[in-house]
């Protein structure tokens, strides 16, 4: 194969610390369809923190890496990997709609002897059944006999500075085993745990999803557990620190499951399967218990403020955080606004705290406003105080402070001095 050069199409969470970690061995481009997104990339700032600004700087001025909107920059690439969004519609059901657009545009740079390889996380079968054939249709070359693929399942985590991109082992696949080979090669080349080469695309895209849908049943039985003890009047933490004294018991807490991956990806096997005439009770049965825990918790806060005789119709409430996980600022699919919107059918009083989010994304994807400024939110007192992410600045608040003197405070993660707190997850 010619030289490797190395173009990532979708510079998001997963996109853009690819690229950027490529550049250091590998000539590299990113593409994004938002040119926002590009000039401030370009400029040596990410909005989503997942990349540091230094590491961006020296990879634009010292590695030549350039990120554009325009399929001229890309043309001259061989080795194209996409890395766009796979979400779900209002009902749950996989929209490959932005693999579909990111096929097009391969489609339209993609020369004889390159190779696509994906990193969206699809249901078995998507790359070569859905994906490839929109690359044929627009480029007029044929599959494994003019362009290659490959598929290598993305394992960023989110707001994760311990395992970073170049510290995953990524799982790796090729349409042909020459194929294969190249794409294992050019991945263990940039990363320090080198890489599983599957021994084809489907095992590598079923592995992808597999690893989701078990941390999400994982988390549907602690939520399960957590409701049955919340009932029983016995704290759920204190159980799980007992049971994990024992060597082979998987350390769980009950939570919110929220974010990009573990409450979307599991709805795409869950469609493949019932396909093939397999109802996947179990995996569906998790899913439904987890997006239900945002409305679950509102309650549970009512409860203990009706317990303690505050008066829960037009109630002052500050909700602190509103992001998917504690130290980041990606809001997808946060079901902190499922709290929100349960407390909202009581008062429209409540204020949502978090430092980490950015107030005009979240106003324009769910309608809520999110205050930013601490010393703003410190100037009230309310009669209930739910944390619902723990991000760092939390951890230093006097939350007590923020209180009325028969205040509720419910703290989602579990990490708040048990002295202050009225309930917890």
């Amino acid at each position: 194969m010619r030289e490797t050069k190395i173009c990532v199409i979708g510079l998001g969470y997963v996109g853009l610390p690819l690229a950027r970690l490529f550049s250091t061995k590998y000539a590299t481009v990113g593409f994004d369809m938002n040119q926002k997104r590009c000039d401030a990339l370009m400029a040596g700032h990410d909005a989503t923190l997942e990349v540091a600004d230094d590491l961006l700087q020296d990879a634009i001025k010292n590695h030549g890496f350039k990120c554009t909107t325009n399929l001229d920059d890309i043309k001259d690439c061989n080795f194209y990997v996409v890395a766009v969004p796979t979400p779900v519609d209002e009902n749950n059901r996989p929209d490959l709609k932005p693999l579909w657009g990111a096929c097009e545009t391969v489609g339209k740079v993609v020369s004889k002897g390159d190779i696509v390889v994906y990193e969206s996380t699809v249901y078995p079968g998507v790359t070569e059944e859905e994906c490839l054939p929109v690359v044929e249709r627009v480029s007029g070359l044929k599959f494994n006999v003019d362009f290659y693929a490959g598929y290598s399942p993305e394992r960023i985590n989110p707001g994760d500075k311990t395992h970073t991109v170049e510290k995953i082992k990524k799982v790796t696949s090729g349409s042909t085993p020459e194929v294969a080979d190249i794409v294992d090669n050019v991945y263990n080349s940039v990363l320090v745990n080198g890489t599983h080469k599957a021994p084809s695309i489907k095992v590598a895209e079923a592995s992808k999803i597999i690893e989701n849908s078990q941390r999400d049943v994982n988390i549907a039985f602690m939520n399960e557990l957590a409701k049955i003890f919340n009932a029983m009047g016995i704290d759920t933490h204190d159980v799980i620190e007992a049971a994990s004294s024992k060597w082979n018991f998987i350390k769980l807490s009950p939570g919110l499951v929220g974010g990009h991956c573990i409450s979307v990806d599991p709805y795409y096997l869950i469609q493949k399967a019932q396909v093939y005439g397999v109802l996947p009770r179990v995996m569906y049965n998790a899913r439904r218990l987890n997006d239900g825990m945002g409305d679950y918790v509102a309650n549970q806060a009512i409860k203990r403020m009706n317990q303690k005789g505050v008066m829960v119709k037009d109630a002052k409430i500050l909700i602190l955080g509103i992001t998917f996980k504690e130290n980041c600022p990606d809001i997808r699919n946060t079901k902190v606004v499922d709290i929100y919107n349960t407390l909202s059918e009581y008062t429209s009083d409540i204020t949502i705290f978090d430092p980490w989010a950015n107030s005009a994304a979240v106003e324009h994807e769910y309608g809520v406003k999110v205050e930013n400024s601490k010393s703003i939110v410190e100037s009230s007192k309310y009669d209930l105080v739910i944390l619902a992410v723990a991000h760092k600045e939390f951890l230093d608040m006097d939350i007590k402070a923020l209180c009325n003197p028969n205040s509720v405070i419910y703290d989602v993660k579990g990490i708040l001095p048990r002295n202050i707190v009225d309930g917890r997850l």
